[in-house]
């Protein structure tokens, strides 16, 4: 018997008095001991397909067909049945770890709450659980990171606590939906080993989400291929990669970011520059908050960044490398020399460094977490152009059109939010909002990790051809090294707070200097293998 069967699956979305159908007519299944990869684009059902099967899409939905686990049927259930099923028989790793960790709980006691709701454990036997837990997924520094609060972990870190809490029960079915989008390249490895191992071990059936073909490749028995709500192709994985049937599917496969960005203009000037720029987190203790140590994230980083240039940040998650970035944003406390265009910011007002914040904007991870959720999409995009006061005279209704086509959204959807968007498409939301001011430096921090592999080559395009149009500057971050190729002329590789390799992109690819860097090429190609 299947652990999961899913047949003739139909979900549509009341809107506007109508019915939209997101999903239509799917039908697989997921044996025990078995991994199913759903591939597709964003916006293309497999979210949706996988939450409908234990009762976790919204009233607005109506759900038709069948789903059952282990015999038992899912689609309209009652409210004790999925209760009883859900986090203990069936668990969930979600795409977006800040919305679903809850911000004002430490890790410790959401760890501890899924455990003492389905196993009962309690005191020593109930630590030593959470803490086993963490060290599976490559936590460092476990019994500190007890204490921590969700904003205090990077993207990656949070990511392995939610893949914790999901594993933490031994469910007879995992889903997963992209669940190492926010790893770097020798973290995904490790966790999609660990999977590997917990479904061998366990008998565990897998029904895995991702845009990432490399992935597929590597850990699936079966792929089955969304397109507007509808599988087109499905089959063995070997079979489908080495003879695709769909155009569909030959086009996801011949999708990858290739190429090198254009070479940096000879009479380019420097734009930003750092020298020995350190970033300490104070470790406070006690009642008086004494300082006993500290947290050294960015350890003297020295960089030099040109007009028309991009810089390539690579390293493990907690590296140092978006802290690196938001204190040459002027945006956290840090320690040595910043220079911008020329000139010092070190004892710059807040009113000055106001005026410089259209010129330098930044792209973060979690798009979701980024956009407010009561702002239309017009209004998130438009609304630097207000803070700053730029273009006046122009409709901004007509260049929020302009800029939505040029990151490949559809201007008719300007006024929806952003929970009716796709990940891929709320990326773009965030990318169009930084464009839209026409800065001259952009931090990209992981800006093509929510997007699949065919929105990825049109986004680094896109980004490519804004540079050499606008001569901007970028400083990349990125685990996907395959993308952080395409992008960059310069590279710098860190490592827990250190820079241990940097110098040009060619040099790197070819000629790592250190351990450290061919490790990550080799877990990279092993990806993309």
């Amino acid at each position: 018997m299947s652990v999961l069967e899913v047949r003739d699956l139909t979900v549509s979305f009341r809107q506007d008095g109508q019915l939209l159908a997101a999903v239509r007519g799917v039908s697989f299944s997921v044996d025990r001991g078995e991994t199913v990869a759903l591939v597709g684009e964003s916006g293309s059902g497999k979210s949706v397909t996988a939450l409908s099967t234990v009762g976790l899409l919204p009233p607005s939905a109506e759900v038709t067909g069948s789903a059952t686990y282990k015999g038992q049927e899912m689609v309209g259930a009652s409210d004790q049945l999925l209760r009883q099923v859900r986090g203990n028989d069936i668990s969930f790793i979600f795409q977006e770890p800040m919305t679903s960790l809850n911000p004002l709980h430490t890790i410790e006691k959401q760890l501890r709450e899924s455990i003492e709701l389905h196993q009962g454990l309690h005191g020593a036997a109930l630590r030593a659980r959470v803490l086993d837990l963490l060290h599976r997924v490559g936590i460092r520094d476990a019994e500190e990171r007890l204490s921590a609060f969700p904003h205090q972990l990077s993207g990656g870190q949070r990511q392995r606590v939610m893949i914790a809490m999901a594993l933490a029960n031994k469910p007879d079915l995992l889903i997963a939906d992209e669940p190492t989008t926010a790893l770097d390249v020798t973290i995904q490895a490790q966790i999609l080993e660990l999977l590997a191992e917990l479904k061998r071990s366990e008998n565990m059936g897998l029904l895995f989400i991702t845009h990432d073909l490399g992935i597929v490749q590597r850990i699936a028995d079966k792929v089955c291929v969304m397109k507007d709500g509808e599988i087109v192709e499905s089959g063995p994985t070997a079979e489908i990669f080495a003879n695709p049937q769909h155009p569909y599917t030959r086009k996801l496969l011949g999708a990858r970011a290739v190429g090198v960005p254009a070479p940096v203009p000879a009479d380019s000037k420097p734009l930003i520059s750092t020298k020995n720029l350190r970033v300490w987190f104070p470790i406070q203790r006690g009642f008086l908050k004494r300082t006993v140590g500290h947290v050294k994230a960015v350890n003297d980083a020295t960089i030099d960044l040109r007009t028309g240039e991009t810089l390539g940040i690579v390293g493990e998650s907690g590296s140092g490398k978006t802290t690196l970035a938001l204190a040459i944003m002027r945006l956290i406390r840090s320690e040595g020399a910043i220079t911008y265009d020329g000139q010092d910011m070190r004892g710059w007002s807040t009113k000055k460094l106001r005026s410089l914040r259209r010129e330098i904007q930044i792209v973060f991870q979690d798009p979701f977490g980024s956009l407010s959720p009561r702002m239309t999409c017009e209004q998130i995009i438009a609304e630097g152009l207000g803070v700053h006061g730029t273009a006046p005279g122009r409709n901004r209704r007509e260049m929020v059109a302009e800029m939505m086509e040029e990151v490949g959204l559809i201007p008719a959807m300007m006024d929806r939010y952003p929970h009716e968007f796709s990940g891929g498409q709320r990326q773009r939301i965030a990318i169009a909002r930084a464009m839209i001011l026409r800065p001259r430096l952009v931090v990209l921090d992981e800006p093509t990790s929510a997007l699949d592999m065919t929105v990825q080559v049109q986004i680094v395009d896109l980004l490519r051809a804004l540079q050499v149009k606008y001569g901007l500057a970028y400083l990349f971050i990125s685990h996907d090294l395959n993308v952080v190729r395409a992008m960059s002329h310069k590279i710098m590789v860190m490592k827990q707070g250190d820079v241990v390799e940097a110098g040009s992109a060619d040099e790197l690819f070819l000629r790592p200097q250190t351990e450290y860097a061919r490790t990550l090429l080799s877990a990279a190609l092993e990806m993309t293998a």
